[in-house]
């Protein structure tokens, strides 16, 4: 419907015009159940909110920022595609940038230039600043955090548990009766926390099950990336004894370390089984598909745009850690006959 109005949405969704206000401005809670139809009902009618005249009565931009660390990484291409459909029913535009994972960049968005400027609030997956550089930034644009890096509840940040996640993930592994389980992903150093939660998960469900832990089946990669998964692989095969399993930090190094077991020869799942995190669709199409632990990425856009928001209209609760649900999907990749 051309120039659809909010009477329009309104009487589509079977709620209140303020109803509807609520949830385009974000100025007051609804139920996740009206939120939905309301959505809904934008979606069908089209609903385009003056954004001009509403950014000039309060002094904004009608525009927010996702900032990540690099989005030839496909979680953060599929995150995004949802931040903009759920900034969009805000009425908010969004503005791309990634860092390289680069602390200048980082610092860059946060301090008096110009670019802090051009948006309203900004959406960070940091990995470089540090949480006393966050609180010391030179301007006080509203953030929200996203990802693993750890804030101790001093910033809104929306993350799933990685410890939980990793140490089901190998649980999965366990059950299937694998008892040499290798990590791909590991990362010591002081930025690479994610890493760090998923070894800790890990090393749970090994501890619990009663499997001893080795130190050689933890190989640890510098990045997340596929031909760092197939390098990783090709050490723990030049072991006296290789792995039966291997748990991949993001399903990018799984895919990359199932390409190299190919290229040896080496059957997935019948002699190693392996397992990724982040259910990107790429992981749907590789051969074996590919079992992973998939965030619920449209709760993590709804709840971090939302949250946002929320801070940009001085309604937003005091800064919290947000856990996103995420689930198992079993995949050829880890299911045997």
């Amino acid at each position: 419907m051309a120039g659809a109005t909010l009477r329009d949405v309104a009487r589509r969704a079977g709620v209140s015009i303020r109803t509807v206000s609520n949830v385009v401005n974000a100025s007051v809670p609804v139920s996740e159940e009206l939120r939905t139809r309301v959505e809904a009902a934008l979606e069908e009618l089209d609903y385009r909110p003056n954004l001009v005249a509403r950014n000039l009565r309060r002094g904004r931009t009608g525009m927010l920022a996702l900032v990540v660390p690099e989005f030839d990484v496909p979680y953060f291409a599929e995150l995004a595609r949802e931040i903009i459909t759920a900034a969009r029913a805000h009425g908010y535009v969004v503005m791309l940038d990634q860092t390289d994972g680069d602390g200048e960049r980082e610092r860059e968005l946060l301090g008096r230039g110009s670019r802090a400027t051009m948006f309203d609030g900004l959406l960070l997956s940091p990995l470089a600043i540090s949480a006393d550089e966050l609180r010391r930034r030179a301007n006080r644009v509203p953030v929200v955090l996203l990802g693993e890096h750890i804030f101790n509840g001093d910033f809104h940040h929306v993350a799933i548990d990685n410890v939980a996640a990793a140490r089901e993930a190998t649980e999965h592994l366990v059950a299937m009766g694998c008892r040499r389980i290798a990590a791909i992903g590991d990362q010591q150093y002081s930025t690479g926390e994610t890493a760090q939660l998923r070894t800790i998960g890990y090393r749970q469900a090994l501890e619990q099950a009663g499997l001893p832990v080795d130190d050689n089946l933890i190989v640890s990669t510098p990045r997340f990336h596929r031909h760092l998964g197939a390098q990783a692989m090709r050490r723990l095969l030049a072991l006296p004894e290789p792995p039966d399993a291997v748990f991949c930090y993001n399903d990018l190094l799984a895919l990359g370390a199932m390409r190299e077991l190919t290229k040896a020869g080496v059957r997935v799942p019948e002699n190693i089984a392996v397992v990724g995190v982040d259910g990107i669709q790429e992981g749907e199409y590789s051969s074996p598909t590919l079992t992973t632990i998939a965030p619920d990425k449209a709760h993590i856009a709804r709840t971090a745009v939302g949250t946002l928001v929320s801070v940009i209209e001085g309604t937003a609760p005091p800064p919290a850690d947000s856990k996103a649900p995420y689930r198992l999907v079993v995949r050829d990749s880890s299911r045997r006959a």
